[in-house]
């Protein structure tokens, strides 16, 4: 499975199963519900984090690497969450909180690896980077739908055949892509502006 675009400093790779249990569509998104009570609470950090971020790199440049790998740590729990609360894998996802920017492996289907800016940072951007997000939030929203729409029939694909149709699970994955490099922009993890790909 693609990672997606190399020049941007943030990766999500897949490696989906064959099969899957008829009757994950069913249920995956009951058990994941421990996880997205976790998740919440960690949006509700990694926002409390992108603000004093924001602040730390308008008045220093900088960017303190316990901040960055707090949000790293969020963004990575957040697709762990998503790919078995999708019913795309039947392994539970760890409770990790590793607070790396390498991905630790510890979760056998997804990878995440995010390359943090730090230093040299540019503080104009950063200031303005609510705004400079705007569009990739609309287009966004448009694709989010979509996969929700493909997510709806693909869990009927998985109740009666077992697997995700291929072209569906891509194109959901290639949105949650998307979304992770402009949440990595908009978090202040980087100024590398997201490429408006689909990959």
């Amino acid at each position: 499975m693609p990672e997606g675009s190399p020049s941007f400093p943030a990766t999500f790779s897949f490696d989906p199963p064959e099969r899957i249990a008829n009757w994950r569509s069913l249920v995956n998104w009951l058990l994941a519900i421990p996880h997205l009570i976790i998740l919440n609470v960690l949006q509700t950090v990694s926002r409390v984090v992108g603000v004093i971020s924001w602040f730390a790199i308008v008045f220093t440049g900088n960017l303190p690497e316990g901040l960055a790998n707090v949000q790293v740590m969020y963004l990575r729990y957040t697709l762990r969450t998503y790919t078995f609360a999708g019913f795309m894998r039947e392994e539970y996802p760890p409770f990790g909180f590793d607070t790396t920017a390498t991905d630790p492996g510890d979760d056998p289907r997804v990878r995440v690896d995010i390359r943090p800016q730090l230093t040299d940072r540019n503080r104009l951007t950063a200031f303005f980077r609510i705004i400079l997000v705007i569009p990739h939030l609309v287009v966004l929203a448009v694709l989010v739908i979509a996969s929700f729409v493909l997510t709806v029939i693909a869990f009927f694909a998985v109740l009666f055949t077992g697997r995700w149709p291929v072209g569906m699970r891509d194109f959901v994955l290639n949105v949650w892509r998307w979304g992770l490099r402009v949440e990595v922009y908009f978090l202040l993890l980087t100024d590398t502006y997201p490429p408006f790909a689909f990959t």
